[in-house]
């Protein structure tokens, strides 16, 4: 990927950066784009994403999976702009980019049909998408949390790749990375020269090698609880596929155990959720509770289109729709259900809650890496999680 970066990082092209200089893979970029001459530009509201592709016009795009989620929902917003045949062609279009992206990693590869279809939906759709990233993209990584597969695939499929890494401050930005000729989607890649990854027995990701840390700052008792027989301790739960690819699957700290002792990994039915149009933020909970339950917030965008589509009243608040509305609870209940696709029936989320406002930074309850903050959520809305459980 270093090298990729490299190429594309150089002078008169330009880097849009959605992740702040605080964040230690930005930081990184944003050095190798001084050093190479680049011109780099930062970005950090989520909702205009488009506005901005098209006034920076990168070559590389360096973002949250949010941002790429804003894309293809904007995508999917203005086909059902179009009517019943807009909606067919986007849905049809975006299965037959992530079966073609699928296909590339078959040893027969993808079909001379496949290739038609996606050249023929190229030209309808795919094409406008990456007009509307601004034409000059080469290059994408989406860092600070993890992106879903499907996702992951449908820009493989339109012809926009994006890669994702995994590292932390402690790793000095990215330990495993996927780049080009070496790409497993759903993964964060293989080690970096001279590292290794290991799983230990509970399923946590232990990291060593040159880049790693050795010490925290002033601070032994932090240091040694961090390693362990000279591995350190993510804090994050993944495994290794056959070829040495890491896959991550969670925080350790936010694994759930319900009453029924099943564990619950919430982050792939999260990352499922909030591929709905209308879901901008889903938190799973359900520790040491009789069965699993999520908080969804809503997109602000993608409501006020869902609102003029039912002849609903602009001003009507989150809350009176809630309460109100089968069809909107309908569609998030078909969140839910693509989400428990994932998991046995035991695991499976029970009962949603509609909060009458999304996460922002500003508030708390996310990072600037657009990461929810599970205990500010919690501590939060304590009377809307103590009333799913007891009604």
């Amino acid at each position: 990927m270093t090298n990729e970066i490299g190429l594309i990082a150089r002078p008169g092209n330009r880097i849009l950066t959605f992740l702040p200089l605080a964040h230690v893979l930005a930081n990184a970029v944003s050095l190798a784009s001084m050093i190479a001459g680049a011109t780099q530009s930062h970005w950090a509201d989520t909702k205009t994403v488009t506005l901005e592709f098209q006034r920076s016009r990168p070559h590389l795009i360096l973002g949250v999976p949010r941002v790429f989620e804003k894309v293809r929902d904007s995508a999917f917003a203005s086909a059902k702009e179009k009517g019943a045949f807009g909606l067919a062609l986007f849905e049809r279009a975006e299965a037959t980019a992530i079966e073609y992206s699928k296909a590339l990693d078959t040893p027969e590869g993808p079909s001379r049909v496949l290739k038609a279809r996606l050249k023929l939906y190229d030209k309808l759709l795919f094409s406008k998408i990456k007009a509307a990233m601004g034409e000059a993209v080469q290059y994408t990584i989406s860092g600070g949390s993890a992106m879903s597969s499907d996702l992951g695939h449908f820009f493989r499929g339109l012809g926009v790749t994006v890669y994702e890494g995994y590292g932390l401050t402690e790793s000095t930005a990215a330990i495993t990375v996927n780049h080009p000729g070496d790409q497993v989607i759903g993964t964060v890649g293989r080690p970096v020269g001279g590292c290794s990854v290991r799983i230990a027995d509970d399923g946590e990701i232990l990291l060593k090698g040159p880049v790693v840390f050795d010490r925290y700052w002033q601070n032994e008792e932090a240091t040694e609880a961090a390693f362990e027989d000279g591995w350190f301790k993510t804090g994050d739960i993944g495994e290794l596929d056959e070829t040495g690819h890491l896959r991550i699957t969670g925080r350790k700290k936010d694994l759930i155990v319900t009453a029924g002792g099943k564990n619950v990994a919430p982050g792939p039915m999260e990352d499922r959720m909030r591929a709905h149009p209308l879901v901008s933020q889903a938190v799973v909970i359900g520790d040491g509770r009789p069965f699993v339950s999520v908080l969804v917030t809503l997109d602000e965008e993608a409501l006020a289109k869902w609102k003029v589509e039912h002849n609903v009243a602009e001003n009507t608040s989150i809350r009176d729709l809630a309460a109100s509305s089968a069809v909107l609870r309908a569609e998030i209940q078909d969140a839910v259900n693509s989400a428990n696709e994932l998991v046995s029936h035991a695991e499976a989320i029970k009962k949603f809650h509609i909060l009458n406002a999304d996460f922002t930074e500003e508030s708390g309850e996310l990072t600037p890496t657009m990461k929810v903050k599970r205990n500010i959520v919690m501590d939060n809305y304590s009377r809307e999680i103590e009333a799913l459980y007891h009604r």
